[in-house]
């Protein structure tokens, strides 16, 4: 078979041998087109992509695309893409890493290509598979394909996001239009969306510190979830997930000694490394002084020694106990990179705070950090690398050792002995065990329970939020690997509850705010499949204090595996180092620096005028804050809310 694509929508060719990758944007309106609109929702995603932008049309549908040009700089990689007579068009945001295997397979059946771009191996693929083209796919992405061969009124768009939601895709309804895009500030920016918070969704906020998907900060849009499908035709929607997180994939690495698990864990991600490297632009890293981070740049530094750019991020004296700088310093010196150390002051953090809450598209307890690293790596980089994915694969965070034993006790006597007659039984007991779990787990991250939220919202609002009412139900619906050991368990509730929805969304929308690729070298199915089918004790050493959440690596035991593949590559007692997350000072910022902006942003005729939050409770929680009583996120998500709702909600219709 011989499947060929069509020339791009621009007059341009592709040159020989270029190799197209890109970030981007990309937005579209299926149903009824309208070119304005889409050029709105695209242009308010610039930062995404400021080095061109693409649109397509026809009688159904409209598509937009903001392009950042991470390999082959010139026009040639215009996008969206047109397969050979027009019946299939693509617009994509993303990385194929596996797409040169893919190319050369399809190559050897036949397949001719026309550019050597990872978008037109993914037209080929949809054209060989179909709807199943994605389980071919290794990377981070967010697609959208119209397929309109069936003839007028059988059009359909099939939308694809990545496994773990590292690129994000939101959507919502008009009448019979269908709009998706990357951003909340794109879909505001058609006109289309109402800017109504979602009140369900604003518990969840202030819950969580992060809204889960796939609700968003909006009523009317949703978030397509990570694995998932969504097929639109004139029939209605559908969506499947087409993959999820599973153990013992990798046949016998369970019971293989730690030698063998640990140099399959070694061989992977020396793989996803080297598939993450490629690049016609400078790819640095991000480099917080922790074992992930310090791991990834070691591996990449052997493969580009000399030449690699790390950043890193400190407070000087107003964070001195979070600041992991010199630690970072001290990596860099032994790797030989080329390192840049940033530090931010309470005046920076004034300074940047307004754009923090347009930069991070949906309110968030987070992404701040994220921000002023970004903004830093992009000065010297393109695409940086960070470590995010460690933690939860390989037992980093302090709830792994908490929540190790978090089972129900076995009953006994009499009525052991009756339950065992009941046919139910097991399946009763199964469910609570899971419930226990999950509601363990539940208390060990959570900002305000459920009575703070209540005394929190105006009561006008707040009606509106009878939802998830406790942090555990939501993770009971999202939850995978429920029949796994408890490491296992959490590494599911982690990447499918606080990463995806938290850390990932937060990366993504402020390092794309400041045009930079962010590539997670941990979040790849080849190297979950493989941490998922390992020994606890490759994760956690076994003679390690279960007692022990904080203090250094050697003490808790957690990421046994890393620091033995470390052990060679870093410098000499590094396991003996505390272990610290990437925390910033914000108590000590809101006292200080932020004092003023907070009383103004949360005056009470401020918060009258918005009516979200009670004023009186408002004025409260602030107090409380000013004299130690209340914890700064407390005080943070409030804060960040009505910022977001002047950036985002009270933005002008055409974006920003």
């Amino acid at each position: 078979m011989v499947l060929k694509p069509a020339p791009l929508v621009t007059p341009t060719r592709l040159k020989f041998g270029t190799i197209i990758n890109y970030m981007c944007g990309i937005a579209g309106i299926f149903g009824r087109p309208d070119r304005v609109a889409v050029e709105a929702m695209t242009g308010a995603m610039a930062r995404r992509g400021p080095d061109d932008h693409g649109y397509w049309e026809d009688a159904h549908v409209s598509l937009g695309q903001a392009r950042l040009s991470i390999i082959d700089l010139t026009s040639a990689a215009h996008q969206p893409m047109v397969a050979e007579g027009g019946g299939v068009v693509i617009t994509f945001n993303g990385e194929i890493y596996n797409y040169l295997e893919l190319r050369e397979k399809l190559t050897a059946s036949g397949v001719s290509f026309t550019s050597h771009s990872d978008t037109e191996v993914i037209l080929m693929l949809y054209l060989l598979h179909g709807d199943d083209f994605v389980d071919h796919l290794r990377g981070i992405f967010a697609i959208a394909i119209y397929d309109r061969r069936r003839g007028r009124g059988n059009e359909r768009m099939v939308l694809v996001r990545d496994q773990f939601g590292i690129k994000p895709l939101l959507y919502a309804r008009s009448g019979e239009q269908f709009l998706f895009a990357s951003e909340l500030k794109s879909l505001l920016a058609s006109g289309m969306v109402a800017r109504e918070i979602d009140p369900i969704a604003m518990r969840e906020l202030l819950m969580m510190g992060a809204v889960y998907q796939p609700r968003t900060m909006l009523a009317g849009v949703t978030a397509l979830p990570p694995a998932h499908r969504m097929i639109i035709d004139q029939s209605g929607s559908r969506i499947d997930q087409y993959w999820s997180l599973g153990r013992d994939r990798v046949a016998g690495l369970r019971d293989a000694s730690y030698d063998e698990a640990k140099a399959a864990v070694h061989a992977v991600l020396e793989d996803s490394v080297s598939h993450q490297m490629i690049a016609d632009v400078p790819v640095g890293a991000f480099l917080s002084g922790g074992i992930d981070s310090a791991l990834l740049v070691a591996m990449m530094a052997r493969k580009n020694p000399g030449n690699l750019k790390t950043i890193s991020v400190g407070f000087g004296a107003e964070g001195a106990g979070m600041d992991e700088t010199d630690d970072a310093d001290l990596v860099a010196r032994h790797l030989g990179t080329d390192h840049t150390r940033l530090e931010v002051s309470g005046a920076d953090m004034l300074a940047s705070i307004g754009e923090i809450g347009a930069a991070l598209d949906q309110p968030s307890v987070d992404g701040v950090n994220s921000f002023f690293v970004s903004k830093a790596a992009s000065r010297v980089v393109k695409v940086a690398v960070s470590g995010t994915g460690g933690d939860e694969l390989f037992a980093g965070y302090p709830w792994f050792s908490t929540m190790q034993n978090a089972q129900i006790p076995a009953m006994s006597g009499p009525l052991a002995r009756f339950a065992r007659t009941l046919p139910w039984r097991n399946r009763v007991l199964d469910k609570l065990r899971r419930i226990d779990f999950t509601g363990r787990y539940s208390e060990q991250y959570r900002i305000l329970n459920v009575d703070q939220v209540e005394r929190l919202l105006h009561p006008d609002f707040g009606r509106g939020a009878n939802g998830s009412r406790h942090h555990a139900d939501l993770l009971e619906r999202i939850t995978e690997l429920g029949d796994g050991t408890p490491l296992e368990r959490v590494s599911a509730l982690c990447l499918r509850g606080y990463t995806q929805n938290q850390l990932l969304r937060d990366i993504d929308a402020v390092s794309m705010h400041h045009s930079l690729e962010v590539r997670v070298p941990f979040l790849d199915t080849v190297v979950a499949d493989t941490a998922l089918s390992v020994s606890n004790d490759v994760k956690m050493r076994p003679d390690h204090d279960t007692n022990a959440v904080a203090g250094s690596y050697r003490e808790t035991g957690v990421k046994r595996v890393l620091l033995d593949i470390g052990r060679d590559m870093l410098p000499v007692e590094f396991d003996n180092r505390t272990k610290r997350g990437f925390g910033m000072p914000f108590d000590s910022w809101l006292k200080g620096p932020l004092r003023e902006i907070m009383a103004d942003t949360l005056s009470s005729a401020t918060v009258k005028n918005r009516g979200l939050f009670d004023p009186a409770s408002i004025t409260s929680l602030t107090k409380r804050h000013s004299e130690g009583s209340a914890p700064w996120p407390h005080v943070w998500l409030p804060l960040i809310v009505e910022l977001w709702s002047q950036q985002v909600l009270d933005a002008p219709q055409n974006g920003t």
